[in-house]
C-alpha cells in the first residue's frame, strides 16, 4: 500500500506547485492514500472552506492542519456543519486532537479505501514553543486505543505539527510500532532524516512546505529581513517564488500497518 502525505501547502504558490504534481505522482507511484496539511493555503495564514474543498478535488483523501487552523474563521462553521461520524469531506478537514476541550472539529479521522482498507488520520500539535495545546503524548495514547476499539485500522498516518526537533523525534520513538508513520510539519523547511524505525514506523521530521521557496519559510524575505534588522512591525505577506511540492511516499504492509520504505520527494516547476 501507498500513502502520500504533502507538507504543509504556503498561499498561492502552494496550490499551484501541487495542483501541477499532485495527479500525476498520485499515478505514477499509484498511491492509495493522500493525505495533505492545508493550514497555510490562504495566503500563508489558515484555510478556507472553498480551498479545502479544491484540495479534495485534487484528490487529498484527508486534509489536516496545525497552529493556524482558525485563521480564516468561516472554517469553523464548515467544521460544525458535519456530525463525528460523516465521512463528507467537511469531516475530512482536522484540527490538532490535543487542544483544548470543546473546541469545533475532530482530531481524528476513520476511513475506508475503495477497496475496503481501513485506516485512519490523526493530527497532533506539540508543546514546545506552542501556545494552547495538551500533552500530545497522553493524547497519542488516548487515540490509539479509540481506534483499537472502534474501526481496529492498522493503517495509522500521524501528523505532529510541532516546532521542537527534539520534540518530534521524541513521538517518533514513542509511537514506534504502534502506528503506520509519524510525520512531521511546521517549521517548513525539510529534513533529510527520513527512515523506517526498528518497529516498522515511517518517520520524518519535517516533511517541508509546498510552497516558495525564494522566501524566508514561505513569506516575502525583504519583509522578514526588514524585521530581523529593525526590529520594527510589519505585514507578512506569501511570497511566490521558487515554489516547490515537498512530500513523503510511504510503501506498507496493508495488513500489518507497518512501513518498509518511506520516500523524501521535492517537485518543482
Amino acid at each position: 500500500m501507498k500513502i502520500l502525505f504533502v507538507g504543509d501547502i504556503f498561499g498561492s504558490a502552494g496550490r499551484k506547485i501541487v495542483r501541477e504534481h499532485l495527479g500525476h505522482v498520485r499515478e505514477s507511484h499509484q498511491v492509495d492514500l493522500t493525505v495533505i496539511n492545508g493550514e497555510n493555503a490562504a495566503g500563508g495564514f489558515g484555510i478556507t472552506p472553498s480551498l479545502a474543498e479544491e484540495l479534495f478535488d485534487l484528490g487529498a483523501d484527508v486534509i489536516t492542519t496545525g497552529n493556524h487552523v482558525w485563521d480564516k474563521r468561516e472554517l469553523i462553521d464548515y467544521m460544525k456543519s458535519v456530525p463525528a461520524d460523516s465521512h463528507e469531506r467537511a469531516r475530512r478537514v482536522l484540527r490538532p486532537a490535543n487542544l483544548q476541550h470543546g473546541l469545533p472539529g475532530y482530531g481524528v479521522y476513520e476511513g475506508s479505501l475503495p477497496d475496503g482498507q481501513t485506516y485512519a488520520v490523526v493530527n497532533l500539535m506539540g508543546r514546545v514553543f506552542m501556545n494552547g495545546t495538551n500533552d500530545p503524548f497522553h493524547a497519542a495514547n488516548k487515540i490509539l486505543e479509540g481506534i483499537s476499539q472502534s474501526s481496529g485500522a492498522k493503517i495509522i498516518l500521524v501528523d505532529f505539527h510541532a516546532e521542537a526537533t527534539s520534540e518530534k523525534v521524541a513521538m517518533g520513538w514513542h509511537l514506534d510500532g504502534r502506528v503506520t508513520a509519524v510525520l512531521g510539519t511546521h517549521t517548513h523547511i525539510p529534513t533529510a532524516d527520513e527512515r523506517v524505525l526498528p518497529g516498522g514506523t515511517a518517520y520524518q521530521t519535517d516533511v517541508g512546505m509546498s510552497g516558495p521557496y525564494d522566501s524566508v519559510i514561505g513569506v516575502e524575505k525583504e519583509l522578514v529581513l526588514n524585521r530581523f534588522l529593525t526590529g520594527m512591525p510589519g505585514k507578512f505577506e506569501a511570497a511566490t517564488g521558487n515554489p516547490k511540492m515537498c512530500a513523503a511516499l510511504i510503501s506498507c504492509d496493508p495488513m500489518t500497518g507497518k512501513s518498509y520504505k518511506i520516500q523524501r520527494l521535492m517537485l518543482g516547476e
